[in-house]
């Protein structure tokens, strides 16, 4: 049994078959994105070493900068106890993997009022 037959065969993708992927920088755990993986993507992932998602608004493979360049390589995956979201810790090329240029793409703080 291949590394990607084992890994997928302990996934749980949902009724698209589609699993949330997250990517953190590997160096200092930022968290830089979200996206979708579909077996295709993931089985990409693993072979390549670099970033595949699917892109649910195009409904095609998307490589992580393809276009832009700023590519991420894939330094380690894991996934979760329930096996229904995978953590992807990337090297991340150019220092950008939000659309909008920006480092991440969590960067709209909510205000707590509550914070006991």
């Amino acid at each position: 049994m291949s590394r990607e037959t084992m890994v997928i065969s302990e996934l749980q993708f949902n009724s698209q078959g589609l699993i949330p992927a997250i990517a953190q920088d590997y160096k200092d755990g930022t968290v830089l994105m979200m996206a979708w993986m579909n077996q295709e993507s993931l089985e990409k992932t693993l072979a390549t070493g670099e970033a595949h998602y699917w892109s649910r608004s195009r409904s095609q493979l998307w490589h992580k900068g393809a276009t832009s360049g700023h590519i991420q390589k894939v330094k380690e995956l894991f996934y979760d106890c329930d096996g229904d979201t995978i953590l992807i810790k990337v090297e991340q090329i150019g220092d950008i993997a939000c659309h909008t240029g920006a480092r991440s793409c969590f960067f709209n703080s909510v205000p707590m009022t509550n914070t006991n």
